[in-house]
């Protein structure tokens, strides 16, 4: 086994946390990578991981080293695909994870659209709310809404997504409609939970133009989209929610918007992917289908869509 090869086997078991998980992924017989990663560890001349019975976990020198192989196999690959055939025909593993409402609703009916067209390129799909790590996790490219907290990552600004408040009819018929900000101290919400710090999200209302928040009391709090909409279907309070996910509810009356004069603002939706990644013509292809998937399922939606312009730092 080359180094190279010995630098991809050592990626995988930190990201995965197993020598089993990591051999199989590189379809590797166990015993090989056990003994590659010693002869690894005795090159270096130091402990990269220590090993229990359940779990495998990075030392300090190794955290440094699986950074910089992340980094120089990135370049390598990059390298590799930035000339000839690969440009109009990539290939290779593509690892993203997509907030999943979105995903749903814009990109997962068209998946087989994206296979057919870049059938080299294996695909890997994750979904959810939570935070990624995308350089520690191995992930190329992430698909999420709201404000990016992560300013270390490539960001590419995909649309805007009006937001409103709203409730079920029976809780409104229970509780009657808030007319001001201040009548919401009598109200209950369905809280969504912050994936990065685990506290609820305050709720957001533009009032003349400025932003205020709200911290509302409630009985039941979620960290899962679909749990955020059906708690706030069975009664149990206000929610804010993208305008795209819910249009159903609304149309039907089992929603009804509240507070209409000072709707929070519209959420953004942002493709991130490391640094490392920004040359790779796999997310390339991918972040362009996005946009364009994007960019075909906005009308209709109540949804705004930016100028194209060149990617940022989020």
């Amino acid at each position: 086994m080359d180094r190279f090869q010995t630098m991809q086997l050592y990626v995988r078991i930190v990201e995965l946390g197993s020598f089993t998980r990591g051999a199989e992924d590189l379809d590797l017989p166990r015993a090989t990578a056990t003994h590659a990663i010693q002869q690894l560890e005795k090159r270096l001349g130091t402990r990269l991981l220590q090993r229990t019975t359940r779990q495998v976990s990075v030392t300090p020198d190794g955290e440094a080293y699986y950074q910089r192989c992340v980094r120089l196999l990135a370049d390598l690959e990059d390298t590799e695909t930035a000339f000839g055939q690969s440009l109009v025909s990539p290939k290779g593993k593509l690892r993203v994870d997509l907030q999943e409402s979105l995903a749903r609703r814009y990109l997962l009916p068209h998946i087989g659209e994206f296979c057919a067209r870049y059938p080299d390129i294996e695909l890997d799909i994750g979904m959810g709310d939570r935070f990624v790590d995308l350089v520690r996790e191995g992930v190329d490219c992430v698909l999420r809404a709201g404000v990016p907290r992560d300013s270390s990552m490539v960001l590419r600004h995909v649309v805007d997504n009006p937001q409103i408040t709203c409730a079920s009819a029976a809780y409104l018929l229970r509780h009657g409609v808030p007319r001001t900000l201040a009548d919401l101290s009598r109200h209950r919400a369905v809280n969504f939970l912050s994936s990065a710090t685990g506290r609820r999200i305050p709720f957001d209302f533009m009032v003349d133009g400025q932003p205020q928040t709200v911290l509302m009391k409630g009985s039941v709090s979620v960290r899962h989209a679909d749990a955020y909409l059906a708690g706030c279907l069975a009664g149990l309070g206000l929610v804010q929610a993208p305008t795209y996910n819910i249009q159903a509810e609304l149309a039907d009356g089992r929603l009804r918007e509240v507070l209409p004069e000072c709707r929070p603002a519209p959420m953004p939706v942002s493709l991130l992917y490391p640094h490392s990644r920004q040359l790779s013509s796999r997310v390339r292809v991918f972040v362009d289908w996005v946009l364009e998937r994007m960019q075909a399922g906005r009308d209709g939606l109540g949804v705004e869509m930016p100028p194209v312009t060149a990617p940022g730092r989020a």
